[in-house]
């Protein structure tokens, strides 16, 4: 976790929400104009927040999806201490999660390396 987010003194949260989506099963697929506007929504207000406070810290399971620059945001400065844990006990990489230490080398959707 960000040390920043260990000493803050308010959490933050910019979301959006709608139904389960399970692409390719009918009546259920994802609204995917929906979700994008959802995704500007959350990025500008997020654009607008990071510029009151740049140097915030986050925690992975409440940080943004898609932000460019997680290691830091959700990790630093304990990212590459992490990361030696990480390699020293999974070296095969086998286990890893959505901006969790080491996804990086895996593909967006978690398929492939």
């Amino acid at each position: 976790m960000h040390p920043t987010a260990l000493d803050a003194f308010a959490l933050a949260i910019n979301a959006g929400n709608g139904p389960p989506a399970f692409p390719h099963i009918s009546g259920h697929e994802p609204d995917l104009h929906v979700a994008r506007r959802n995704a500007s929504a959350i990025s500008k207000a997020m654009d607008a927040m990071l510029k009151v406070v740049p140097d915030a810290g986050s925690y992975v399971s409440e940080g943004d999806f898609f932000h460019p620059a997680w290691q830091q945001a959700f990790w630093e400065p304990n990212y590459p201490r992490l990361a030696a844990v990480k390699r020293h006990y999974d070296p095969a990489g086998l286990f890893f999660g959505h901006h969790g230490v080491g996804s990086e080398e895996w593909s967006a959707d978690g398929f492939t390396r």
